[in-house]
């Protein structure tokens, strides 16, 4: 660094380290043994990585970013790659010896993920070790075993480091038997170490060969005669041509294992190869080639020799490694806007307690956007509730029509019969009248279904839309949400078109009693459970949620005595801009394309709706930028709402591997890699844990309130919590109630699932407030 006039840089760092490593990441590697005579202490069973950041920082003049620690022979493939990219194994033949190749992602168990390829380093010189080769190896092979610093491993390979020393016993044996130098051992000939690999090299070059034989062998005292040199010449030959046809032989498996993963007949490839005996022996090449083209014919491979080592592979590899980390390192940027600081969500608590406040107040209420509707149920269900009850719950895609049976008594039962029906599209979007004569005619099919049409009986309906009731069984439509946008509805008193619906159809009559919000009608069923619940949440399609708060706070409703639950229809929150400072420019994005751009801006940063949505602008965007789908944006990721909250859901499950996301996103035509789903993951998890923290925020502001208006010091409260978003994600919940948690210390919540959604609650609704009317007639 100091010659290249550097120091002062932190650049990135490929380490390539040709031992034995086990590596969990790139730029981590423990090595697993030592091999070619290396013995240092306190390095097996370590991370070289983190030894040489250590040796680095203790020399202290320098800075470097270790990306990536490459084995020789990855190093070797990846230069040579850079030349033919048809490369896809690399070879070292040398001191010691090794191969890696390109294996499919679905054969490496080791790894998660099925898709693409990995390149493997096999560390075949531990081939074996096992007993597997005892048939073929030599006594000289156990002897030089057992004089080496690590007996009974790297047992197959007579190359580089062992090739002089194997012929050195050879010759040996030979002279003791009388067949070479008249029998002559000299102390030379007898010594560890005296005949050496290059050795080999020189005598089997075809011209000066014997001469060379002559030469080492005269150096080691033995006198030789020109057979003698014939006979080693012989020899070293022997020696050489065994170890090129072992390297054959298990080259040729490689090559036969990448045939049949590509399931051609014929392959086509190259081979980067490095190493002294490689590139220095006059034979050993030519021989390697010769014996690999006859053991796997069926293909074509090319021998192409790495020029400048293993360093500009290594090199190459810390490069892609450099994209990455930088990729992820913006990828980390944008989705840290989603990640909430306690204090940014004290301040989201703050804000929606001013909103709620706003909307209690005379004054303020017509400007403010939390609406804080009076629902005029004044009463959570005492137990003495009796009777046959119908219900109905409008709040989505579907809708349900209900039979309930209420038994009091000792005994307390709820018997419920119902049948969901579908609302289509062009019902949802048509006019005002088709919509509720679609009602009616479901309701119809019902009450055949359950052989009922003659009586006249009570009803509730459950209505999910921001109403402003004057009653209980009077609603006005403020406006519409959830993709609905039927026409000469807002504005208009719901209960009204209902029965005018049930006229135009002239088969039978009803008593609507109570027009009930989804989420009054799941605090009322959780209440019929638990006395404690008087606070309902709703975290499905869309959000919202209702208390029970005093009346001397409920300035649009006259009187000061008691209690009345509340519709906060909290998802309008931050219409006035006052949530700006956290919504991100993908929040920005779904609210302009959404059908109600510029309102329910809280809801469309929370609920089921909108967070697939919002993901799947992340991804276009992430995209656009090369991060995923190789760049290339499908016509699917261009469709709006294709990327449902259920597949939020399923991809965040603890349980699901990332082959079982890739199989999610190949459903929604999205062609990816393990790294995108890695990628797609991390980005659904963003995006749901903001929302379960925002939720989370609206729920503490609601509970305080609770407290402080009561003049509690700790207060005990049940919420009744009801949506599909709550019930199927994998954390949602959990980060929801730990939020609450931290933000409102003073308040033990108990969250209690609601089991029969809402439209339980409108028939224990309607139930009460025929048990209020009674009460008053009587």
């Amino acid at each position: 660094m100091e010659k290249q006039q550097i120091k002062d840089k932190k650049l990135p760092v490929g380490f390539t380290f040709s031992f034995p490593c086990r590596q969990s990441k790139l730029d981590e590697g423990f090595l697993i043994t030592w091999t070619k005579r290396f013995k240092a202490s306190g390095v097996e069973g370590a991370d070289v990585v983190r030894l040489l950041n250590k040796a680095i920082k203790k020399r202290g003049d320098y800075d470097a970013d270790i990306m990536a620690v490459v084995n020789d022979t990855v190093g070797t493939m990846m230069t040579c790659g850079f030349d033919d990219q048809r490369c896809e194994v690399g070879l070292i033949i040398g001191t010691g010896t090794n191969a890696c190749y390109m294996e499919e992602m679905r054969h490496i168990d080791l790894v998660e993920g099925d898709e693409g390829r990995m390149c493997i380093n096999t560390e075949w010189g531990a081939f074996g070790d096992d007993g597997s080769l005892e048939d073929i190896r030599t006594e000289f092979d156990r002897e030089i075993d057992r004089g080496s610093l690590n007996p009974g491993k790297q047992l197959r390979w007579s190359v580089g480091c062992t090739w002089g020393e194997l012929v050195r016993l050879i010759l040996v044996k030979m002279a003791k038997e009388g067949l070479l130098f008249e029998g002559r051992i000299t102390p030379e000939l007898l010594t560890k170490g005296k005949f050496e690999t290059k050795h080999v090299s020189a005598i089997e070059k075809s011209k000066e060969g014997l001469n060379k034989a002559k030469e080492i062998l005269t150096r080691l005292g033995v006198e030789p005669s020109h057979e003698d040199c014939i006979a080693v010449q012989h020899v070293c030959t022997i020696v050489s041509f065994r170890s090129a046809n072992l390297v054959a032989s298990t080259l040729g498996a490689i090559l036969n294992q990448l045939r049949d993963n590509k399931g051609v007949g014929r392959l086509r490839t190259t081979v980067g190869v490095d190493g002294s005996l490689y590139k220095m022996h006059p034979q050993y090449a030519r021989r390697l080639h010769k014996t690999t083209r006859r053991l796997v014919p069926d293909s074509e491979v090319r021998f192409l020799l790495s020029e400048s080592g293993s360093g500009k592979g290594a090199a190459m590899v810390t490069a892609v490694a450099y994209r990455l980390a930088e990729q992820h390192r913006l990828i980390d940027e944008t989705l840290a806007e989603f990640k909430l600081t306690h204090e940014q969500l004290l301040q989201v608590k703050k804000r929606m307690r001013a909103e709620m406040e706003a909307g209690l107040k005379k004054k303020t209420h017509d400007t403010a956007k939390v609406k804080m509707l009076p629902t005029f149920v004044r009463s959570t269900p005492d137990g003495t509730e009796n009777g046959d009850f119908l219900a109905l719950d409008l709040g989505g895609t579907n809708f349900r029509v209900l039979l309930v049976k209420i038994r009091s008594g000792k005994r307390r039962t709820v018997e419920m019969h119902n049948k969901i029906y579908a609302i289509p599209i062009e019902v949802m979007q048509g006019t005002g009248e088709e919509l509720f004569d679609h009602i009616v005619t479901c309701i119809s099919d019902f009450l055949d279904y359950m052989g009922i049409k003659g009586a006249r009986l009570p009803l509730g309906f459950t209505f999910s839309f921001p109403c402003k009731q004057t009653s209980l069984d009077a609603g006005i439509l403020l406006n519409w949400t959830k993709g609905f946008k039927a026409t000469d509805c807002e504005g208009e008193d719901v209960v009204y078109l209902l029965r005018e619906g049930i006229k135009r159809r002239e088969e039978f009559d009803l008593d609507v009693v109570a027009v009930v919000n989804d989420t009054v009608g799941t605090m009322m069923t959780c209440a019929y459970e638990d006395p404690n619940c008087e606070i309902g949440l709703i975290v499905g399609t869309g959000s919202n949620a209702c208390y029970m708060e005093e009346m001397r706070n409920i300035e649009m409703v006259d009187g000061e005595q008691g209690r009345m639950c509340v519709n906060t229809e909290w998802g309008a929150f931050g219409d006035n801009g006052c949530l700006d400072d956290i919504r991100t420019i993908y929040d920005k994005a779904v609210d302009d394309f959404s059908l109600n751009a510029g309102k329910q801006r809280y809801e469309k940063m929370i609920s089921g709706m909108y967070l697939g949505e919002i993901v799947r602008n992340i991804l276009i965007d992430f995209t656009k930028r090369g991060f995923l789908f190789r760049g290339q944006i499908s016509e699917t990721l261009k469709t709006r709402h294709i990327f449902e909250t259920k597949f939020l859901s399923q991809i965040e499950s603890d349980r699901l591997a990332l082959l079982q996301v890739r199989t999610i996103l190949q459903q929604l035509g999205l062609n990816s890699t393990c790294d995108d789903s890695i990628i797609v993951k991390t980005v659904c998890g963003a995006v749901s844990r903001r929302a379960a923290q925002l939720c989370g925020a609206g729920m503490a502001a609601i509970v305080d309130k609770i407290r402080e208006n009561r003049g509690l010091e700790r207060l005990e409260i049940t919420v009744g919590v009801d949506g599909t978003l709550y019930k199927l994600h994998p954390h949602f919940s959990r980060i929801m109630h730990q939020t609450v948690k931290e933000l409102a210390p003073n308040c033990d919540v108990t969250f209690l699932l609601s089991e029969d959604g809402s439209g339980k609650g409108a028939a224990l609704i309607t139930a009460v407030g025929c048990r209020l009317r009674e009460a008053e007639q009587n």
